[in-house]
């Protein structure tokens, strides 16, 4: 059989499947098959082109993006650790203001359902190939279809509540189905997921991971079953997951870079690109499902680089973390801020957890090779890069953009997870990168099972075991074996909190924890001016692992995003109203 990258350069060839003929209440585009390809209406007729339809669903999950950045990078810049630059598609989220027609709320909609009817196109064809294929191969792609198909519900549910669970493709006379509720689909999902994952290998190392395997399915069970409260089915599938995990998925340990997180620009760049940058998706074993990018299949690319880097690395600081997300992280003796003794607000960025450096940049560290600042005395810094590329024993000194430039990072961080010095040199407004993007890691996977274990109540050292393990890649002390449920469920959501940041995730967990109404009604405290800031502008920090500021001294310091969060209402997004246009049949969700 071709490999992944073989098969999917196909596209380039012209090779599309209809989306019209699945008619899922979308704008539809027929990409045009060669005269010599097969025909829309036969099509599988054969293993290969059934593959080929496999790949173009497992494509169809790239093309959803956001300021060109994948999706998955942009939904936690929508929440409390993460802010984008100020405008009406990223603030409006987080002011209660979404529209009917806002293109950040609408789009997932159209992406997913335009996936699944590429999962269709297939699917619906794929038992009149049953005595032209081996049995084993019949069941693979019909369970690598599903799986797709299933994770794509997964996200609709989350986004939108209620959504039409379509399992065929439809034409004009049966296009205009009613919402099925979200429970029945995440019911559905985990009865999908129960029936196919056996009949995946455990894991596809030659696509990459790229293509599904049964530790995925389980993963997507465990995952859907968890939002769900069925915490139960969610343990018992995560602990299947990890157990076909052994000796093919692990934690990947941080390279030598994390012994400068804590440290200043001089010492050395902290990175964590052996596991989130090209390295890392090549070679860590933590990646379960990722998509593939490439820059040599025709829109397969995205500018992620771009819009994540600072000014000095060619970028336009578009997203990143929060003072909120920043004053999260424990110190190093595995104490809050507020109570270790350890910290110091006037050397704020020292004894913390690793993972700061790691997967963020704040000021006097090194980013993409250059002296991150953000406050106006910082009139130059040092660029490392001569000394990088070979071309001087010296680094050189710059014009400090990062700290004049009008349209610097908004809250004064940014993220370093998800980025990677390979792409300094393509970034700019119309670049492009090829690093991958994750759906599944090992990490998540753990604190899934850990999670599920302590909601409920069924603890054991397993579940502590769970957490330390990611604990101690990070260097931080283990929580101790002799935790409360309560105790067990903060040391949880500060792992979730810290370790999936940038992930994608947390707009999901502070809904589902039923959060969102205290932290996204009030400020996110942003510092744009690189300010030091005294002790007393933090009160504490809750049992969520949440900062809560002496507002009024806070301001003193930092400047600030209202933010306002409508129950009843912001739990989800609107239904588009272009598909409400198409479709009589589905109903509006509350407040809009």
């Amino acid at each position: 059989m071709l490999s992944f990258k073989a098969m999917i350069n196909i596209k380039k060839l012209g090779l599309g499947i209809s989306l019209c003929s699945s008619l899922i209440f979308v704008g539809c585009e027929l990409d045009k098959f060669p005269l010599n390809g097969p025909e829309a209406g036969s099509f599988p007729t054969n293993e290969n082109e059934a593959t080929m339809g496999l790949l173009g669903a497992y494509k169809g999950l790239t093309l959803l993006d956001a300021a060109s950045t994948p999706i998955w990078h942009v939904m936690d810049n929508i929440t409390d650790i993460g802010y984008a630059r100020p405008g009406n598609n990223y603030t409006s989220p987080i002011t209660s203001s979404l529209t009917t027609d806002n293109a950040l709320a609408t789009k997932p909609w159209g992406a997913h359902y335009k996936t699944i009817a590429r999962c269709h196109a297939v699917l619906d064809k794929l038992e009149n190939l049953k005595s032209s294929i081996s049995e084993e191969t019949y069941n693979q792609l019909d369970a690598e279809l599903r799986v797709i198909r299933a994770y794509c519900y997964s996200q609709l549910i989350e986004l939108y509540g209620d959504v039409p669970l379509v399992l065929h493709a439809l034409d004009l006379t049966n296009s205009d189905l009613p919402r099925t509720s979200k429970a029945e689909i995440q019911q559905w999902i985990i009865d999908e997921m129960t029936a196919v994952a056996d009949h995946l290998p455990i894991s596809q190392p030659t696509t990459s991971n790229v293509r599904v395997g049964s530790v995925a399915a389980y993963m997507l069970k465990a995952r859907v079953a968890l939002y769900a409260e069925q915490y139960e089915v969610a343990a018992e599938a995560a602990a299947k997951a990890i157990e076909l995990s052994q000796g093919v998925f692990e934690l990947t340990p941080f390279d030598a870079s994390i012994a400068y997180a804590n440290q200043t620009y001089d010492v050395g760049e902290p990175s964590s690109a052996n596991i989130f940058g090209y390295d890392g998706y090549k070679n860590s074993k933590e990646w379960i499902w990722k998509l593939e990018y490439n820059r040599n299949i025709s829109g397969n690319t995205h500018n992620q680089g771009y819009y994540m880097a600072s000014r000095l690395g060619k970028g336009a600081s578009y997203w990143g973390p929060t003072q909120n997300f920043i004053d999260s992280f424990q110190d190093i003796d595995g104490l809050p801020i507020d109570q270790s003794t350890k910290y110091d607000a006037a050397h704020p960025f020292t004894n913390r957890d690793p993972r700061l450096d790691l997967y963020c940049a704040r000021p006097h560290a090194r980013l993409m090779g250059i002296q991150y600042e953000t406050n106006a005395s910082f009139k130059k810094v040092i660029n490392y890069w001569p000394v990088l590329k070979g071309e001087s024993d010296e680094p050189a000194q710059v014009s400090n953009t990062d700290a004049s430039n009008a349209y610097r990072s908004f809250s004064g961080y940014l993220w370093r997870k998800h980025t990677d010095n390979a792409d300094y040199d393509t970034n700019s407004a119309s670049g492009e990168s090829d690093l991958d993007v994750g759906i599944f890691r090992y990490a998540e996977l753990l604190l899934i099972y850990a999670e599920a274990k302590i909601e409920a109540n069924d603890i054991d050292p397993s579940v502590s075991e769970a957490i330390n393990k990611i604990r101690r890649r990070a260097h931080m002390p283990e929580i101790s074996a002799n935790l409360s449920q309560a105790e067990l469920r903060t040391a949880l959501r500060y792992e979730r909190k810290i370790e999936l940041c940038n992930d994608g995730l947390r707009w999901y967990d502070i809904r589902r924890w039923n959060i969102a109404p205290q932290i996204m009604n009030g400020y996110l405290y942003l510092n744009r001016s690189g300010n030091t800031w005294t002790k007393d502008v933090l009160v504490k920090i809750d049992e969520n692992y949440t900062p809560i500021y002496n507002h009024g001294k806070a301001t003193e310091y930092f400047n600030t995003q209202e933010v306002v969060y409508k129950e009843n209402k912001d739990e989800l997004w609107p239904v588009p109203q272009a598909e409400r246009d198409a479709n009589k049949n589905l109903t509006q969700n509350p407040g809009y």
